[in-house]
């Protein structure tokens, strides 16, 4: 049985009274991920969050779970907290993942608000790290003392939050070595870091990209020189760039050339997208903040889902070699680097892709330029099990209960590196990939928010997910 009616009540009151001023106090801290801050240990905010959270949690743990932040050496900290089962199979375990890093500031805040500036405005409460994954521990700690509290049983959980999902969560394949043994066997897995693609139903995410990063450097002269004596003798590294990015994506579609990179999509998660197009139709393009008159790469929404979430795409992060505009005097720069983030579909090896767009572009480098590409990571994507009958009619149901429409299905284009290193150790373990990432929530980017009323209703789903599983 799901929790009880008064549950709802419950779970509002305890993100009023304790959940949103803890996140409020979390948002005011820098704890950028280590790739961001490389010098995180001593500035000591990511070890500020996690005894933040880790203090809270103390506070909110169920009869007989323990708690440990788990700390190896130099890594960044995981907070493992292991909850006995009421019920269910003996040996039987479910894992409730989310992490607590940050992504950087960014440009572009709205006034009055900032990354490390909590505003409360109405149902969103804005801030770097309020959706991006901060409110996922707290979620699912209430998921399981909502049981408690009506007296359900739930299986065994363990509840594991990272400090480095934002750089690639380098740190935890040492740490899963590590906790292999008090992790034990997991038939579930229900991670709180995905997305939705509206604010009214359950979103179940079916797949997720992978990513390949590097920095790609060019470079032909030893200094600046004057732009009137150079140009036009001297290739300006600049079109050098544009040459090299041509080999890999082309400029008028945005389609990617390199082959090693792009892989068949089943027809079942072309369905999907077919599905959610009908249903959220052109917010899946009109959900991002376009200026007037501003339109998508294409108008059939199907497409546009499949771009995102099953086909290859190139961004552009970072750049640096050029001054800024008020100090750009009339010179032929010495360099151009640029980071490159390319989302590379499920069941493409991050690795043969890494290395194939490092032959690509250093290859024959014109005009004898010095090209360097520099891979500084490769995670692969993500593609979910075929779901359990049970899981499927428990996501609807919960769905339908809490939210009052069905339970939908999406592939997302970011990248949760540790849903593919559990995917390979537990190849038997259902998943449950969820979150509160909705239009406008712009995780990464300026003005990020945390839709409150989807947060209590994705922690209600989880209860009703984890009760359902424990009667199989």
């Amino acid at each position: 049985m799901p929790a009880s009616e008064t549950a709802t009540s419950w779970v509002e009151n305890l993100f009023r009274s304790s959940i949103v001023p803890t996140l409020v106090d979390y948002i005011k801290i820098p704890n950028k991920s280590m790739m961001f801050d490389p010098e995180w240990r001593a500035h000591g905010y990511m070890d500020q969050a996690t005894e933040m959270f880790a203090a809270w949690a103390r506070t909110q743990l169920p009869t007989g779970a323990t708690l440990e932040v788990v700390r190896l050496g130099e890594r960044t900290p995981v907070i493992f907290i292991d909850v006995p089962g009421t019920g269910g199979r003996a040996g039987d375990t479910v894992m409730l993942y989310g992490h607590l890093d940050k992504q950087p500031e960014m440009i572009g805040w709205r006034d009055g608000l900032g990354p490390w500036t909590p505003v409360l405005e109405g149902d969103k409460l804005y801030g770097r790290g309020s959706a991006d994954d901060g409110y996922a521990m707290f979620a699912s700690l209430t998921a399981i003392n909502a049981l408690r509290r009506d007296g359900i049983p739930h299986a065994r959980c363990v509840v594991l939050i990272e400090a480095c999902e934002e750089s690639g969560s380098v740190d935890l394949p040492a740490y899963i070595d590590h906790l292999a043994p008090r992790i034990g066997q997991l038939s579930l897995v229900i991670c709180l870091d995905s997305g939705c693609a509206n604010y009214d139903q359950l979103w179940s995410t079916t797949s997720l990209r992978g990513l390949v990063l590097g920095t790609l450097d060019i470079s032909l002269i030893t200094e600046g020189v004057h732009s009137g004596d150079g140009t036009g003798v001297i290739a300006a590294s600049e079109r050098i760039v544009r040459q090299l990015l041509d080999r890999l994506e082309d400029s008028h579609t945005g389609q990617i050339k390199l082959a090693e990179l792009a892989t068949e999509i089943p027809r079942q998660r072309i369905l999907q997208a077919e599905r959610t197009a009908q249903v959220i139709g052109d917010e899946t393009w009109s959900k991002f903040p376009l200026h007037d008159g501003v339109q998508p790469v294409t108008r059939d929404n199907v497409e546009l889902i499949l771009n995102r979430t099953w086909r290859p795409g190139l961004a552009i992060t970072g750049a640096e070699g050029w001054p800024t505009i008020g100090n750009a005097g009339n010179v032929l720069r010495p360099f151009t680097r640029l980071k490159l983030s390319i989302r590379i579909p499920p069941r493409v090896d991050p690795d043969a892709a890494a290395r194939a767009v490092k032959q690509l572009l250093e290859k024959d480098p014109p005009y004898g330029a010095r090209v360097s590409f520099e891979i500084s990571g490769a995670n692969a994507g993500w593609d979910a099990p075929e779901m359990a009958p049970w899981l499927d009619k428990a996501l609807d149901a919960a769905s339908q209960r809490h939210f009052g429409k069905p339970a939908m299905y999406m592939g997302e284009g970011g990248t949760i590196p540790f849903m593919y290193m559990l995917g390979r150790q537990f190849p038997r373990a259902q998943f449950c990939i969820t979150g509160v990432l909705g239009p406008g929530s712009n995780a990464h980017g300026p003005n990020e928010f945390l839709h409150l009323p989807t947060a209590r209703k994705l922690t209600l789903c989880v209860a009703d997910v984890l009760a359902e599983h424990a009667r199989q």
